[in-house]
């Protein structure tokens, strides 16, 4: 079953309370595993087309993706202004070789990361979240501005796993 759900834009997400957004972030590791369940290995592995990633490799970008997110905030509170890199997501997929990845292992580690990273979150003081560094294609983010790519990412993900499991790009 699709999830017919009205995704917010980041500029919406950026609107939100801090606690609001957090609760999205909470949502999204039962979510992925609610879209997964049951699926056969085939059908996780398929890819929709030649550009679109297969629902397996959305999993695995996320839990990858979870842990720079971190090492962002960790440099962030150790550094004033640091340049922040900018991942390349279809390489990661290749060399880390998602499609050969465990699912139910690469949604674990996603989880376990976005656990620790809520937890990282929610012990920030208020001023910590205007902290910020350049990434080379956003400019200047501040970790206000990186929670709100996080629930975004996460909904644009979730849908993309979605989709992919139907066979859509």
């Amino acid at each position: 079953m699709a999830y017919i759900l009205a995704m917010p834009t980041m500029d919406e997400y950026a609107k939100q309370p801090v606690s609001e957004r957090l609760k999205r972030l909470e949502r999204t590791a039962d979510e992925l595993a609610g879209v997964i369940l049951a699926q056969s290995e085939a059908v996780l592995v398929r890819r929709p087309d030649a550009k679109n990633w297969a629902a397996k490799e959305v999993i695995c970008h996320l839990r990858d993706t979870e842990e720079l997110f971190m090492t962002r905030f960790e440099q962030i509170a150790a550094m004033d202004d640091p340049g922040l890199m900018s991942p390349t997501p279809d390489r990661w997929a290749e060399e880390r070789q998602y499609l050969r990845n465990d699912v139910d292992v690469a949604l674990a580690a996603f989880r376990k990361r976005r656990e620790e990273s809520l937890v990282y979150l929610r012990k920030l003081a208020p001023e910590s979240w205007k902290r910020g560094g350049t990434h080379p294609q956003r400019g200047r983010v501040t970790v206000d501005d990186l929670v709100t790519l996080m629930a975004w990412h996460d909904d644009n993900h979730r849908d993309q796993c979605q989709r992919a499991l139907e066979g859509r790009a």
